[in-house]
């Protein structure tokens, strides 16, 4: 269990990092571009993994959870949340995406029965309800289009998430999403293609490491990690410590991007991570 805890907690500081490593790359590259690109390079990276592992490919029973993976954490979320970025703060999306554990854990039951404590779900709850508050508090009391953005992305990417976490407990982690960003190649290439010729590219370092962060890491070691993480503690339980990854991005925003935060941030990020706590002791 500890060794669970461990994998998905690294691949929650690996995905802190993918806000501002965003934010970074739109400095050189377009929205399309950005999303894209990033799938393409790990597409190549995880294929070449695969070859040398010499990975058999998944039975048909697999490949329905694994396109859902591809739609959600390839496809889906990348393009939603880059958009978002283009209109949004990188503080306010860092906060707002603490929203995808309870998202998480909802879809996971629904998809595999699992039945967490009430106490589990009383403190997945009160995280949600905390950034739907912050959302509402920021926005004047109404939703923002870069909110939009943020919310559709944690729908498809709670979807992917669940159904990665079910498909680990029969895959290696590191293959379901090895194969899910295989599988979404041709789509990624051809789109990054379109998107290179049609928008301005300004090559400057900031923008090639935020990429290649974004393409090596969010898009591929941190889901190792992560789906490396599910299979050992259930879906339920590893997403819950995903609370704890807006105060992670709200701190890189300030380090690395020079973001002020709102008095309403660092609040309601703290009150997120403190149920975080009382998930992980949760029976469930």
């Amino acid at each position: 269990m500890r060794t669970g805890t461990l994998l998905a907690g690294a691949g929650v500081l690996a995905f802190s990092l993918n806000f501002p490593a965003t934010t970074w790359s739109l400095g050189s590259f377009g929205p399309w571009t950005t999303a894209a690109l990033r799938c393409v390079i790990a597409g190549l990276l995880a294929g070449g993994c695969l070859l040398a592992a010499g990975a058999r490919v998944p039975a048909r029973r697999h490949w329905p959870g694994l396109l859902v993976v591809a739609v959600g954490c390839v496809l889906g979320f990348p393009l939603l949340s880059t958009l978002a970025l283009e209109t949004t703060r990188t503080s306010h999306a860092a906060v707002v995406i603490g929203g995808l554990p309870i998202a998480t854990a909802v879809v996971s039951c629904l998809r595999t029965g699992q039945r967490p404590s009430p106490v589990f779900w009383g403190a997945a709850v009160a995280g949600a309800a905390t950034v739907v508050g912050f959302v509402l508090l920021e926005g004047g009391g109404s939703l923002t289009a870069g909110d939009g953005y943020l919310l559709a992305a944690l729908v498809v990417c709670a979807a992917g998430y669940a159904e990665g976490g079910r498909l680990a407990r029969h895959l290696p982690g590191w293959q379901v999403i090895a194969w899910a960003l295989v599988a979404a190649l041709p789509l990624t290439t051809l789109v990054s293609t379109v998107a290179l010729t049609a928008e301005p590219v300004h090559p400057a370092w900031t923008g090639v490491a935020g990429m290649a962060y974004l393409a090596v890491v969010t898009q591929f070691v941190a889901f190792v990690l992560w789906y490396g993480g599910m299979g050992v503690i259930g879906v339920a339980k590893a997403s819950q410590l995903q609370l704890a990854q807006p105060l992670l991005t709200l701190l890189w925003a300030v380090a690395l991007l020079g973001e002020r935060l709102t008095p309403a941030a660092p609040a309601a990020a703290a009150a997120v991570l403190a149920c975080i706590v009382i998930t992980q002791r949760a029976r469930g």
